[in-house]
This record gives C-alpha cells, sequence and structure tokens, in this order.
C-alpha cells in the first residue's frame, strides 16, 4: 500500500507562503529573494536542495548504522545549478550534494558496500534524479575523497 503525505501551503503575501505540515510540526515560511520577494524565509530551489540533502544525508547514516559503522558526524552541502532552458526559463540544471562525515576512511570495514549502496535508499533524491541530474560525492574526517 502506498503512503500518502500532504502539506499545505497558505500565501501570507506576494511570494510569501506559510507551509503547515501534519502533526505538531513547526510551520515553515518561505519567500523568493528579492526583487520578487522579501527574503522572509527559504525560496523554493533551496527547499528542494534541503529536501535532496537531508534525505541523501539520512540514507547515508541508515547505511552505516545497518552495518553498525560509526561515521561521527555527518555533513552535507547541497548545491543546484539553476540556468535557463531551451525555452528561456529558469530550471534547475543540475544537483551537488557533497557529504562529509568525521571519521577516519580506514576506520569504516564496510565503507565501499555502504558508499555503493546508501544512495538507492534515499526516496527523494531517486525521485529527483529522474528529472534532474544528481552527482554525490563523500569525504572522510581527514579530507579524502571517497566517492565521486
Amino acid at each position: 500500500m502506498a503512503d500518502t503525505h500532504e502539506i499545505v501551503l497558505r500565501q501570507i503575501e506576494n511570494f510569501r507562503f506559510e507551509t503547515t505540515f501534519a502533526g505538531a510540526l513547526p510551520t515553515l515560511v518561505s519567500d523568493e529573494p528579492p526583487p520578487l520577494g522579501g527574503g522572509a524565509g527559504p525560496e523554493p530551489v533551496q527547499l528542494l536542495l534541503a529536501a535532496v540533502g537531508s534525505c541523501m544525508s539520512s540514507s547515508f547514516h541508515f547505511a552505516m548504522t545497518k552495518f553498525r559503522e560509526t561515521p561521527g558526524t555527518i555533513t552535507t552541502t547541497a548545491r543546484a545549478t539553476v540556468d535557463r532552458d531551451e525555452t528561456r526559463r529558469l530550471r534547475v540544471q543540475a544537483i551537488h550534494v557533497a557529504i562529509g562525515f568525521a571519521a577516519e576512511a580506514g576506520t569504516i570495514g564496510h565503507l565501499q558496500r555502504i558508499l555503493d549502496q546508501f544512495e538507492q535508499f534515499c526516496t527523494v533524491g531517486a525521485s529527483v534524479a529522474r528529472g534532474i541530474p544528481i552527482e554525490v560525492s563523500v569525504t572522510d574526517g581527514s579530507g579524502a575523497r571517497v566517492k565521486g
């Protein structure tokens, strides 16, 4: 049986919207940056990056704990390239997700298996990747790149 998720957006003024989530979660205000909006909250592209980055981070953490590994603190940066498409409309052209973990790679016994599969656990990233290329890189606590 499929899960459903729902949010409600209510316009406050102009490009500023209040998003209400199920349960007792706090509301979120989003807004376009000036000159369109007032910059009172994250813009939609930032929300997309937050969703992809959060899901990738959670999937990486899940894969680590699945193999009983301890990565230390995970820090993720998500960056979007926004440019005009062939119709001159602004579109997200690509997303780059950089995941870093505090431990050194040599202390993670199942690291290659984790790196090979964690992206498959990310519902949001895998869904978005159907339409927007997502490049993922991973570095360890010493700054060594172990993926991407």
